[in-house]
């Protein structure tokens, strides 16, 4: 079966009122007079509670407010890193001291490996068996989880020490992204289905279709978990999507076409997908990457203030199943 890398589908201040100076005893209080101190009351109270609505995060806006309006955003490169372009990136996570772990694929070419995030140097490095494809990666205590393509079956590795891996298995129908919030593993099979596993066992405890409004996300990939809400890329697009852990409601959209398409025009034409997200709780950094790119990407998000019509986010994030 030919790889993944070859599988395309046509796919705010306001000012202070004026202080209110008593009347002079025995001076009857005007009715005109009352009415329009209440109105400009009403006038400034309103002013301010509009200016603080619109007040909005340098990153990102919480998860409550996300889910009354789909939000979408756009990014703010804040560096660049050398990546291997070499590496099909399918799982990537902060591992803590400035590096990364990183997952990944290709039968024959599939590692495990840590990251320098300076350097973009390969500091330790595991070489799976050829008949594995590498693919999701998550850190939980002292084991990374790691899933594999087109399998059930999965590896725990010694997050010290690579060699040191056993063999599981998972009830998911594949092996593509997988994330964690401490306590349970989230994962992904490629189909619109987010799950919920019970990191002791590798039983699914819980699952969710995840849609946006009536339509279904297929194709997550890659995943991470920040802030309490599940992140996910969207295979063959340059889309992230924002989803509740909860109930798979799609909170937000980020929109990231501007890395492919630079690398591309500076003439990095063997690139493959976008693919790969790390978040560094102690810092609030966000790092991204994609298949066989050579950079790695610390990001910031930026709220896009035009309304994106049903239409235009079904074109940009959106794919038929892979599965049939």
């Amino acid at each position: 079966m030919p790889t993944r890398s070859l599988r395309h589908r046509p796919n705010k201040r306001p000012s202070n009122p004026k202080p209110h100076t008593p009347m002079a005893p025995g001076r009857p209080t005007s009715s005109k007079s009352y009415k329009t101190t209440s109105l400009i009351l009403l006038m400034f109270l309103i002013l301010a509670a509009l200016a603080l609505f619109s007040v909005s995060s340098n990153t990102w806006s919480s998860p409550g407010n996300d889910a009354a309006f789909n939000a979408v955003y756009s990014i703010q490169v804040v560096n660049q890193f050398p990546h291997d372009p070499n590496a099909f990136t399918q799982g990537l996570l902060y591992a803590g001291n400035g590096s990364l772990f990183e997952s990944t694929g290709l039968y024959g070419r599939s590692t495990v490996r840590k990251v320098d995030i300076q350097t973009g140097k390969v500091e330790v490095l595991q070489e799976m068996d050829s008949k594995y494809f590498g693919e999701g990666l998550t850190l939980l205590g002292e084991k990374l989880f790691q899933v594999t393509w087109l399998t059930q079956i999965g590896f725990k590795y010694d997050r010290n020490d690579f060699s040191k891996s056993e063999k599981f298995t998972h009830q998911m129908k594949d092996g593509w992204g997988l994330a964690t919030d401490g306590k349970v593993l989230f994962g992904s099979d490629g189909t619109s289905m987010l799950y919920k596993i019970d990191p002791q066992t590798l039983k699914v405890i819980d699952k969710h279709v995840v849609k946006y409004k009536d339509h279904e996300v297929h194709n997550l990939n890659e995943l991470e978990f920040i802030k309490g809400e599940v992140w996910a890329n969207v295979y063959q697009t340059d889309c992230i999507a924002r989803i509740s852990q909860d109930d798979g409601r799609v909170l937000g959209w980020i929109l990231l076409p501007n890395l492919r398409e630079g690398l591309v025009a500076a003439g990095n034409h063997a690139i493959d997908v976008l693919n790969g997200i790390a978040w560094d709780s102690n810092t609030n950094r966000i790092f991204v990457t994609g298949k066989l790119w050579p950079k790695l990407y610390e990001i910031k998000l930026r709220p896009i203030k035009k309304q994106f019509k049903d239409g235009a986010i079904k074109q940009l994030c959106l794919r038929q199943t892979f599965f049939r």
